[in-house]
């Protein structure tokens, strides 16, 4: 299994990778901010670090 990036969205490093190809950039981070925003973030309980 690949590491993940983001615990709560389920990201990794191929996602993002592919995200550049299809996009010219990822909009990963974008679509991060707008589910905090809408309340989905469980960093600390999904992150074994926490954060």
């Amino acid at each position: 299994m690949e590491d993940l990036i983001c615990y709560c969205f389920n990201y990794t490093v191929s996602d993002i990778e592919n995200d550049v190809q299809r996009n010219g950039k990822s909009t990963i981070m974008e679509r991060i901010l707008s589910e905090k925003k809408a309340g989905g973030c469980r960093c600390a309980e999904k992150n074994p670090k926490g954060r």
